[in-house]
């Protein structure tokens, strides 16, 4: 199914190859629904990692799914296979498959300080004054060093943000507990679609979708995203987290003679569907810059007009297969997909994507010098593993078999931002009252009476013996009211001497001494 170096992708009066070497300069797959995107996508995932290639994608529909079994020989694949000249042969690859929400494989998590202000303010559809106070919050977070993990920590931080808005204003400009308010219901509506399964730890490590196996072929992973698609923001949100981890973490490797790893965005429109457009920008200079990480992308969709230009211009690598004309807008992108590709005078593009066949498709691929072939009208090359979802048995087989095992299945809740402000409040993780020790150890007496007063803890209060008693602080002893002022005379001075090295310290840092 390949040269060395090369995937077949299918046959038109020659072999229409993928070079291994320029995959990284990214590839889109676009035609209308049932005209055979999956599986060419499979195709190029089969490939892909029968060259040693790890591949990531997302499985829409559970079709891909199949990729882990052996083909069964149907009869069109079998016949196909003999018009490319190919001979068939059922393979099968080591998949592991992973779920956000932890059902349907390995769980999907990612902290709230990696996901980062701006995909978070890009999920929950926030305006430009809520990122504003989001963006507040993370900075709070960092210069307190609050880790923000989970949605309860983010929402501890903009509790903390709407209850000290007076204070923090002057510092960081006006925060609104009406604007926290807002961006508090949208983590509630997260919540409610189960978003919040997606944000903890153990988070992702980015290593694990880059493994081969034992035989040194690259590991296909499969995310299963069929419910995932019930929050379209949230699937497109976390591919996008995704793709930014990996550009921000991989070292640059220049061009490989085979990419490090290969990308699939499936649906891909949703990817851009009402994106601010800091996010285009951010995603174009992302799938711009990547490629010298090892890392090809390939967007999958249905109409290459769901693509930005800004981005479109990135993918060199095309596949079209048959669109339908019926609507102007169907009309304008027949004519827009045509016009993308090298035009070859034997074919007219425009007339050829309407009447391509099941199986069949436009194919363009970079050459030896980067620059794309004419176009070609060819048939799809038959994938050698199952076509079509695996079976629950199947799925379950490669989740006990996979080489992650263990190690993101058990959700881990280490203390973070809610659990220190929460302290802060003397209050417990569950929202009870911290008691106070009543045993002896642990020194005690007028010492835990003087670092109470210090760190801002609650006088000794009245026993309340009964209905009529009033409760309230217990007046102090002389000896103590001396020791406290003597404490907070100390205090006001060790503090003067901290600004004062603090001042010094950014002044000499500014005017270059010390």
């Amino acid at each position: 199914m390949a040269d060395d170096g090369a995937i077949l992708i299918g046959k038109s009066g020659k072999p229409e190859n993928l070079l291994l070497k320029l995959a990284n300069r990214h590839g889109l797959v676009t035609g209308a629904t049932g005209t055979g995107k999956t599986v060419t996508l499979q195709v190029m995932a089969e490939g892909f990692a029968r060259n040693g290639v790890p591949v990531f994608a997302a499985d829409i529909k559970g079709d891909l799914s199949g990729i882990v079994a052996p083909g069964d020989s149907k009869p069109a694949f079998v016949n196909r296979a003999k018009e490319i000249g190919v001979k068939y042969e059922p393979d099968q690859f080591t998949t592991v498959f992973w779920d956000v929400f932890g059902e349907q494989g390995h769980p999907v998590r990612a902290t709230i300080s990696e996901m980062g202000p701006l995909l978070l303010a890009r999920l929950l559809d926030l305006n430009d004054t809520a990122e504003g106070v989001l963006n507040i919050a993370f900075r709070i977070a960092d210069e307190q060093k609050l880790l923000l993990l989970d949605l309860k920590d983010l929402r501890a931080i903009l509790t903390f943000i709407a209850e000290n808005a007076s204070d923090l204003t002057t510092k960081y400009g006006n925060v609104s507990p009406a604007t926290v308010g807002t961006i508090q219901r949208g983590l509630l509506v997260l919540e409610n679609q189960k978003g919040d399964l997606f944000f903890g730890e153990p988070a992702l490590d980015i290593n694990d979708l880059m493994k081969t196996d034992r035989d040194g072929r690259g590991v296909v992973n499969i995310l299963a995203a069929d419910k995932l698609m019930n929050n379209p923001r949230l699937y497109a949100t976390f591919l996008l987290w995704l793709l930014s981890e990996l550009f921000e973490q991989l070292p640059e490797v220049g061009d490989l003679d085979k990419p490090k790893l290969v990308f699939f965005f499936d649906e891909a429109h949703l990817l851009f569907n009402g994106a601010p457009k800091a996010l285009l920008t951010a995603v174009e200079q992302v799938v711009r810059l990547i490629r010298s990480k090892g890392v090809g992308v390939y967007f999958v969709t249905q109409n290459p007009l769901d693509v930005p230009d800004t981005v479109l211009a990135q993918l060199g690598n095309r596949v079209q297969h048959a669109l339908r004309a019926f609507t102007p807008r169907d009309q304008k992108a027949v004519r827009a997909a045509a016009e993308t590709f090298r035009q070859n005078p034997k074919i007219d593009t425009e007339q050829a994507i309407t009447q391509l066949a099941v199986g069949e498709a436009l194919i363009s691929m970079l050459e030896g010098k980067g620059s794309p072939e004419m176009v070609e009208r060819a048939l799809i090359a038959p994938p050698m593993a199952q076509v079509g979802p695996c079976t629950a048995q199947q799925r379950q087989q490669a989740i006990n078999s996979s080489p992650v095992k263990g190690k993101y299945d058990t959700m881990v809740d280490r203390e973070s931002a809610y659990e220190v402000l929460m302290q802060r409040k003397n209050l417990n993780p569950d929202g009870s009252p911290i008691e106070a020790s009543t045993d002896g150890g642990g020194g005690g007496g007028i010492l835990d009476t003087i670092s109470g007063w210090l760190g801002g803890g609650a006088p000794q209060q009245r026993p309340k013996t009964g209905p009529g008693s009033r409760g309230g602080p217990l007046p102090q002893s002389m000896t103590e009211k001396i020791i406290t002022s003597a404490a907070r005379s100390a205090a006001t001075s060790i503090g003067r001497q901290v600004g004062t090295a603090i001042l010094r310290g950014i002044l000499g840092s500014m005017t270059g001494k010390r």
